[in-house]
């Protein structure tokens, strides 16, 4: 009988796709598949409204615009993957922040490449170095960079699950950075911006809340929804006392009104609230761990 060919190694692309698409089991992943929709959707989207003459007088600032914001916004939901996969003990959503945090990246790519085009390579760069706010940029570039050099699965084996974790926090980092320049670029409206902030407050709250392992108690998760909605209205107000000279006060008082439609104050609560409920009823379905008296601790460690 001859022996059996060995089938051809992978391509190039094959290795690069295939750990987007499937488990380590080789089955197909549905949250990676996801994820990977999602992460291409935007571009779809922007590349139809640049076809159809939607992106107004000025496309490419308006392009520009559009990739860091969903640079920004991936990069907060890869971050979220942690509190959702509590809240509805999803385990396999893990699967997913790093296709996630890779489209943030790709997205701050493209936000850079065309502001060079935009401006020129010269001015470029002159502008960066000038401009504080293009420089938080670049540095919060820089680290999403980093961490996607590093996300690859051979990388995190040579340095060790320990010191992959560690360089990974820094993600916060750049959420951190890239909300501060998405505050200076937004100016007048800063709606989204605040949006953002008050969303990382909540998932820093979130992160220590949970390093006690049981310590996620509706009333806790409740309390960290109201102080995270009441850190989001300050920091609007703060910014425009600071930027704009608005009268900080009447930016709180806005924030506590409907008069202008729901504030991002009321967006971080009820976001809040609705991870509080979906974790408690979690907590209550699932039976605690008998031999340690704790609740399933799943998902509690997570960039």
């Amino acid at each position: 009988m001859p022996a059996a060919s060995p089938s051809p190694a992978p391509s190039a692309f094959a290795r690069l796709v295939r750990p987007l698409l499937f488990e380590r089991s080789g089955a197909l992943s549905t949250e990676k598949a996801v994820a990977l929709a999602l992460a291409f959707a935007p571009l779809a989207y922007l590349s139809w409204i640049a076809a159809s003459g939607g992106l107004g007088a000025r496309p490419v600032s308006a392009a520009i615009h559009f990739t860091g914001l969903w640079a920004l916004r991936f990069l907060v939901i890869s971050l979220a993957v942690t509190p959702l996969r509590r809240a509805f003990s999803w385990n396999k959503l893990i699967l997913a922040r790093r296709t996630l945090g890779l489209a943030a990246l790709g997205y701050a790519l493209l936000h850079i490449c065309l502001f060079f085009v935009d401006q020129g390579a010269a001015r470029a760069v002159q502008e960066i170095v000038l401009r504080v706010y293009l420089v938080i940029g670049a540095v919060a570039l820089a680290i999403l960079l980093a961490l996607g050099l590093t996300s690859t699965n051979a990388v995190i084996r040579r340095m060790g699950a320990q010191n992959w974790q560690r360089l990974h926090r820094l993600a916060y980092g750049a959420a951190v950075l890239g909300t501060v320049h998405f505050f200076f670029q937004s100016k007048l409206d800063v709606t989204e911006p605040a949006l953002m902030a008050g969303a990382l407050a909540y998932l820093f709250g979130f992160r220590l809340l949970v390093r006690g392992g049981d310590a996620a108690t509706l009333a806790r998760l409740a309390l960290l929804a109201v102080l995270s909605a009441l850190a989001t209205a300050g920091m609007e107000a703060a910014w425009y006392g600071v930027a704009t000279r608005v009268d900080p006060w009447l930016v709180l008082e806005v924030n506590f009104s409907f008069d202008l439609g729901p504030r991002p104050l009321w967006w971080v609560l009820a976001g809040g609230l609705a991870v509080a409920a979906l974790t408690a009823a979690e907590q209550r379905r699932r039976p605690r761990n008998c031999s340690t008296g704790r609740a399933d601790p799943s998902g509690s460690r997570a960039r």
